[in-house]
């Protein structure tokens, strides 16, 4: 009869402990919004349906000018590319930037975020555009790691590559916050995650206090059911995912113009890392920018601009 009572009062208790889990987490979780056509109303740009998705897109400069296209960084939507963006389309450039699956305004397909996914994506924007190639590569963090992929699948799509500061990684073990999604939910919304993967962006700069829309501009994104999700999944995916440094070797064989663009007080990939990038692509222009963090050509577009407008009128 003791056991019996006993056992009541543990489920009981059990039952009370998820209960509050299970508030705490609805209280908490940023994710309130249905990323569909009346969430997506206003939104700048333009969206295509592609095999994988809806992926939002944003195009300016001339139908006729040279085609460049700006691949984001891991979880910081196109808006990164702000004001290169602009800049080179009033140059004459027909410029593209667009969200990934899983950031921004593009869907959030349940699927393995790997760099397939990424590859066929762009592949598919391009050819929803009707541009063939070859076309110019730009690629900021993670965003190296994707144009890398591309280049590797694609070469004759591609005329020339700008990395800036790139991300550019072997597969490694994931950690377990990764590989369980129950914990990794917990950690983004009872640990407060989610809140830290928006103020953590601020690292991305030298000097941050001149940011100060940044964190607020990134929360947008989290309040789209999915996004945690795909976050996680694209993590997985660069780290169960191909040797990008054996693919940017292979890449760096192919006689094609390269810029490769690093700040030097960059803390999230730091400088250092430069060293192998370069070896891989003995051919490219090495622009070093002083006072910078991860994002020069937002912290010092005196240099990174001049820069790519050179690299591109000398035939990049």
């Amino acid at each position: 009869m003791r056991f019996r009572r006993l056992a009541g009062w543990v489920a009981v208790t059990v039952c009370l402990i998820a209960a509050a889990l299970l508030v705490a987490f609805a209280v908490k979780d940023p994710e309130r919004r249905t990323l569909d056509a009346k969430a997506r109303e206003g939104v700048a740009g333009s969206f295509v349906s592609l095999q994988d998705g809806v992926t939002h897109y944003e195009t300016a400069g001339p139908d006729s000018g040279r085609v460049v296209v700006l691949a984001a960084g891991m979880s910081v939507p196109a808006y990164i590319w702000d004001p290169l963006f602009q800049t080179l389309a009033d140059s004459g450039y027909r410029v593209i930037r667009y969200d990934y699956y899983g950031r921004g305004w593009s869907d959030r397909p349940a699927i393995d975020y790997s760099q397939d996914l990424y590859v066929r994506q762009l592949a598919g924007l391009l050819d929803s555009l009707g541009v063939p190639g070859p076309v110019t590569l730009g690629g900021v963090s993670f965003g190296g790691s994707v144009i890398t992929g591309f280049a590797a699948r694609h070469p004759d799509r591609v005329r020339s590559l700008i990395y800036v500061d790139p991300g550019i990684v072997a597969p490694f073990t994931p950690p377990l916050k990764l590989r369980s999604s129950l914990r990794w939910n917990i950690d983004m919304i009872l640990g407060g995650g989610s809140d830290a993967m928006a103020t953590g962006q601020l690292d991305d700069f030298l000097h941050p206090e001149r940011q100060p829309d940044w964190v607020a501009r990134y929360r947008v994104q989290q309040r789209l059911k999915g996004t945690r999700a795909a976050i996680r999944a694209a993590r997985m995916g660069i780290a169960t995912g191909p040797d990008v440094r054996e693919q940017l070797r292979r890449v760096g064989t192919v006689a094609r113009p390269v810029l490769l663009i690093w700040g030097r007080e960059d803390h999230t990939v730091p400088i250092a890392r430069s060293d192998s990038v370069r070896a891989a692509l003995p051919l490219a222009v090495w622009v070093p920018v002083d006072s910078a963090g991860h994002l020069p050509f937002i912290e010092r577009p005196d240099v990174v601009v001049p820069a790519v407008m050179a690299f591109l009128r000398a035939g990049g």
